[in-house]
This record gives C-alpha cells, sequence and structure tokens, in this order.
C-alpha cells in the first residue's frame, strides 16, 4: 500500500475468514485505515491482490465490483450520517437505491434495523439529536441495511466513553451471532480488541509490515515486544466471559 513514493505498508498476508471478527490493530499511523480503504475498495494496492470468496478483486469488471461491493456494509469512524436527514431517511438511502422494495417494506426494514442496534422508536431523530454513542449505533443499523455478508467497521468505538464503547462492542457481537455476519473492525482501543477479537493482524507503522497475527492471546504469546507492549500497556485486562 503506497502513496506517490511512499510505502505505507507491505509483505500483508492473511485470511479473514467467514463469520468471525477480525481486528486490524496498531498504533496510531501505521496504516489501519489505509488498509480498509483498500479492503472496501477505495483505494487500489501498489501490488498484491485482495481477495473475495478466491476473486481478485481488482481484476473483475466493474459490474462485477459492484455486484461484490453490494455485499458489504460500513460503519465509518464518525457515522457518517447525513445530518439533514432524520435516521429513517439516512437508512432509506441504500434501500431506495439498491432494492425495488416498497416504501411500506423499507419502512418495515427501517424499523427492524433500529431496534436490533436498541434505537426502535428514533425513526425522526436527527443525528444532531442523537448522543455520540447513539449515533454510533444509527450508522451501524445503515450499514446494515442491506444484510451484507461482511460489516466493515473503522474505530468504532472512537470518541465514546468506556460504556458506551462497551456497549457496542457487545452490540457487534451480538450481530454476528444473530445475523451471521464477518466483521472486519479497525481499532486500537484495547478493552474493544480483547472483547471482540476473534482474529486479527497487528501493523507496524516503523517496520512498515505485519508483526503479528491470530488471537490477541496468540499474538502475545509469539513475544515480540512491540506486540506485547501495544496488547498490555502495563494493565491486566481480560477478555469477557
Amino acid at each position: 500500500m503506497a502513496y506517490g513514493d511512499r510505502v505505507i505498508q507491505q509483505d500483508l498476508t492473511f485470511t479473514v475468514r467467514r463469520g468471525e471478527i477480525f481486528v486490524i490493530m496498531g498504533g496510531s499511523g501505521c496504516g489501519k485505515s489505509t488498509l480498509l480503504r483498500h479492503l472496501i475498495g477505495l483505494k487500489k494496492p501498489r501490488s498484491g491482490t485482495i481477495c473475495y470468496n478466491g476473486l481478485d478483486f481488482w481484476q473483475q469488471s466493474p459490474s462485477r465490483k459492484r455486484h461484490i461491493m453490494r455485499n458489504w456494509g460500513i460503519l465509518y469512524q464518525g457515522g457518517a450520517l447525513w445530518s439533514s436527514m432524520t435516521l429513517a431517511e439516512n437508512i432509506a438511502v441504500p434501500l431506495k437505491e439498491y432494492t425495488d422494495l416498497s416504501a411500506g417494506q423499507i419502512r418495515d426494514v427501517i424499523d427492524l434495523k433500529l431496534a436490533l442496534v436498541g434505537l426502535a422508536g428514533f425513526q425522526n431523530y436527527y443525528p444532531s439529536e442523537l448522543s455520540g454513542g447513539m449515533r454510533k449505533r444509527a450508522g451501524l443499523a445503515r450499514a446494515m441495511a442491506l444484510d451484507p455478508e461482511i460489516l466493515f467497521c473503522d474505530e468504532p468505538t472512537s470518541g465514546l466513553d468506556p460504556v458506551s464503547a462497551r456497549r457496542l462492542d457487545q452490540l457487534i457481537l451480538e450481530l454476528r451471532d444473530s445475523l451471521g455476519a464477518t466483521v472486519v473492525v479497525v481499532s486500537h482501543d484495547l478493552a474493544s480488541i480483547y472483547t471482540i477479537a476473534g482474529n486479527g493482524l497487528f501493523l507496524d507503522g516503523e517496520t512498515g509490515t505485519m508483526l503479528a497475527t491470530g488471537t490477541p492471546q496468540q499474538m502475545l504469546d509469539a513475544g515480540n515486544l512491540k506486540v506485547g507492549e501495544f496488547l498490555t500497556r502495563g494493565r491486566d485486562i481480560e477478555p469477557l466471559s
């Protein structure tokens, strides 16, 4: 992955398994969000392949790329809700754009998605009327509008207080379990990583490559000093039972 002559990361090799929560972790500026932009088709890698179900994404025709991307949902770091639209109108956008559902069916989907994220009854609220955690949940509801096979989340707990962050973590776990979606999360939030990560990789900004992959415990057991410092940071954090 590169911007101009500057290589951000190289020699990355990893597999995301269907139905798991895969966390891309590392310190600030190491390339986590850049990797996510590559994974969701916003930026082409300088070299290498990104495959979905065995298909090299960047070798597909434009129409085939759009078909593949149709199966993705994306929760952006700031929620990325349109401020001039209500929550219902925000969630309706992809439904109107990509489905043939009637107005009544779209309302039913909106009600269902908001209920799944704990926002039943908030259809007519505007983003400015919600707390930060509620906006993140509303963004998650929109990301799930089209029942994606893969849900991408960029720093879902950033800017949230610890209680709201853990609630969002629990929501991601519940959605994975109930919907069977594969979830790819960018995060440097240690509590969140230990709570949700079933697998993941650690990116290092200094060496410009990955230093470890696996569960958080497997990464710790590998004995890399940088990875160990990141995953402990002087604190004892236990995953939820």
